[in-house]
């Protein structure tokens, strides 16, 4: 498996022709977590007690913004990378330069992975402003990590799921078998700490649960060594996921 650094110029090209949408797109994604905290945080948090001495507002916002980075990076590598690879043939014009086709594949999905962040940061910012959420360098620089291997996780899984679809059609089998109960049961919505155990035992096998896990904890400034089981969560499937998609396109590419 060969990789090189002109990954970076595929991430380049991507962020080149992103420049043209830069503003409809970040305020589409300045609306999407204003309206989740707004309807959900403050409309529903305004019939529901404390977790755990928090406001509901307060736990949901912890728990979205590794969601929204999840989420982006996982829509990016399946709809848009399958554009620009099927649609618009820019995968063949790329192929036919120096980069090699991990590189191609690699900077999709780092891509994808800057969009989860810049998503994740922007409902980090929106929760901010509206009091929500503590700010701090630690926390910054802790969420931006933790974005950024979620990022690569989830776009790994997408691009694996890329490779092998015939058309868009097939990406509702993943969004909504994988992507969704991932999203509603790794408790962004409503703790876990309640509900049956083998909902429990499901959950702790989603990657997204152990974000989560530590984002509130930085946010209640609760981070401790015994978090870095939650990191090993993500980082162990973040690597076999990687590894499998590079192998898995590649694959696609070159038949």
């Amino acid at each position: 498996m060969n990789l090189s650094y002109r990954f970076y110029y595929v991430w380049r090209r991507n962020l080149a022709a992103y420049k043209r949408f830069v503003i409809p797109t970040l305020l589409i994604s300045l609306g999407e977590p204003f309206f989740y905290l707004i309807a959900m945080g403050i409309g529903l948090g305004a019939y529901m007690g404390l977790f755990g001495g928090q406001s509901y507002i307060h736990f949901l916002a912890s728990g979205l913004i590794v969601a929204s980075a999840m989420l982006t990076s996982t829509f990016e590598c399946l709809y848009d990378s399958y554009v620009r690879m099927v649609l618009e043939k820019i995968w063949d014009a790329l192929i036919a330069t120096p980069l090699l086709a991990e590189d191609i594949i690699a900077g999709d999905i780092v891509w994808g992975m800057f969009r989860g962040v810049i998503s994740g940061f922007l409902m980090y910012l929106v929760a901010a402003l509206l009091g929500v959420l503590p700010v701090s360098p630690s926390i910054v620089l802790t969420l931006f990590v933790l974005m950024v291997l979620i990022g690569i996780l989830f776009g790994s899984l997408a691009m694996i799921v890329t490779s092998f679809a015939p058309s868009f059609d097939f990406f509702n089998y993943y969004t909504e078998l994988v992507v969704s109960p991932i999203f509603f049961f790794s408790g962004v919505f409503f703790p876990l700490d309640k509900m049956p155990e083998w909902i429990k035992f499901i959950a702790n096998l989603f990657p997204l649960t152990h974000a989560v896990v530590i984002a509130r904890a930085t946010f209640d400034n609760q981070l401790n060594s015994g978090h870095w089981l939650n990191l090993l969560a993500i980082v162990a499937p973040m690597a076999v996921a990687f590894y499998l998609a590079l192998f898995f396109m590649k694959r696609r590419l070159i038949k």
